[in-house]
């Protein structure tokens, strides 16, 4: 099958271009960044304007936007240009043959807080900054084609994982290891939070079976079967980066007062990384187990998080 992945360059899309390489023929393109020779050898690189007419089977959309961890409403690209780049794929994906398409959202199109009970696909909409906003607004777009795609036979895909993560990622993760790596204690021993990840195995595996599997439309969140607290993630992190994990057990209050003074004075821990830590964040992701028919994902959390430090490691 001949498919077309958007967003190529990012983490995802590079990703993806290896798990489907070797059993399809795979296009990229990447209207953000430039061509990079060093890794076309993997796929065939198209512009926009080349699109017209050709015979694909599927199009993975993942748009390669990123939003600003020190700034919750800082994105690279505005919002508008961000659906309006969504508009024309889909409007591609409806006038031509391309009978699946999978669009990569984000847990951060329906919530960007803490979630008392596990977040499901029905979830009432409350995105948090502007990358949350843009997701969901080409949700929408989407969402409102439904009766178009449905009368022409097309499969339509809307994933939404969260906190993915996998050897070269350079989220939050790296971030907190990067802190790890110098010994500091860490003062989370009385916050008790469940948190879901998302490896980027397991995502590679369920965009994979969609491609090769007659599955549902819809909706569907990814996530690793199993949550981690926040004291378990933080003792994997020291684990592979060498150091003792040294839990203190301070007063959630204090710790709260330290954030805001790292939010003065631009400090490891702050306000916005300190809710990511801490708060409770369930994603359920019984509906794609159940539409892919398998009982766990491939790897689970903590081997996930294990592989991923391991890397942050080996990388310097």
């Amino acid at each position: 099958m001949k498919i077309l992945i958007t967003g190529v360059h990012g983490y995802v899309g590079s990703y993806l271009v290896e798990a489907l390489k070797d059993d399809h023929v795979i296009y990229g393109l990447d209207i953000f960044s430039q061509k990079n020779d060093g890794i076309e050898n993997t796929f065939h690189w198209i512009a926009l304007d080349e699109l017209e007419g050709m015979e694909l089977g599927a199009i993975i959309h993942l748009d390669n936007y990123s939003h600003n961890s020190k700034s919750k409403d800082a994105p690279y690209v505005p919002l508008d240009e961000r659906a309006d780049y969504t508009r024309k794929i889909f409007d591609y994906f409806l006038a031509f043959d391309a009978k699946k398409f999978i669009f990569m959202s984000s847990t951060k199109a329906v919530a960007d807080k803490g979630v008392d009970e596990k977040l499901k696909e029905d979830a009432v909409p409350a995105p948090g900054d502007s990358f949350g906003m843009s997701k969901l607004a080409s949700e929408n777009y989407i969402l409102s084609k439904q009766a178009e795609w449905e009368a022409r036979g097309k499969e339509v895909y809307i994933l939404r994982p969260c906190v993915v993560h996998g050897p070269g990622s350079k989220g939050s993760l790296n971030i907190v290891y990067n802190v790890a790596r110098r010994g500091l204690p860490w003062p989370v021993g009385n916050f008790r939070n469940e948190h879901s990840f998302t490896y980027i195995d397991n995502l590679c595996m369920v965009v994979k079976s969609l491609i090769s599997q007659p599955i549902a439309s819809g909706i569907y969140h990814v996530a690793d079967d199993e949550t981690v607290s926040v004291v378990e993630l933080i003792k994997i992190i020291c684990s592979g980066a060498g150091r003792k994990a040294r839990i203190w057990h301070f007063k959630k209050e204090t710790m709260e007062t330290l954030a805001k003074i790292g939010d003065v004075f631009h400090l490891p821990l702050n306000t916005r990384r300190l809710l990511k830590l801490t708060q409770n964040f369930v994603v359920d992701n019984a509906k794609i187990k159940s539409a892919l028919c398998i009982e766990h994902m491939p790897v689970r959390a903590k081997e996930g998080l294990e592989r991923t430090v391991k890397s942050f490691n080996i990388i310097r």
